[in-house]
């Protein structure tokens, strides 16, 4: 405990006073009447479960490495994942080719200013 309040027997009781004072007020302001509205029955939501649609965790079926390596390979490779994620970029921000690079200029010599 802390030695100031226990050398100031005075500080401790304003203390005390000042938070019953302060929980009785609480108390008064909890036993107030109800208004005869927040006693009606609320309206039906509709309640409906986040967990309605959930699906749990299965294993899928483990194929071999030489198997994922002859399908990767049929698809076209690296390559082909490079490419889909590139056409998926330019079509989510279609304005963005219009618009020229801000750091396109970027690595080249600087400029005399005049």
């Amino acid at each position: 405990m802390n030695l100031l309040l226990i050398s100031k027997p005075r500080a401790v009781l304003a203390w005390l006073a000042a938070g019953l004072a302060t929980g009785l007020s609480g108390a008064v302001i909890a036993q107030a009447p109800v208004p005869a509205a927040a006693t009606a029955e609320p309206a039906s939501t509709g309640f409906r479960s986040a967990l309605d649609g959930y699906q749990p965790y299965t294993d899928e079926k483990i194929r071999s490495w030489k198997d994922a390596n002859d399908t990767t390979a049929r698809v076209g490779g690296w390559r082909a994942y490079a490419k889909e994620a590139q056409q998926g970029a330019a079509s989510a921000a279609p304005g963005a080719a219009a618009q020229p690079d801000p750091h396109a200029g970027h690595g080249q010599a600087p400029k005399d200013k005049p």
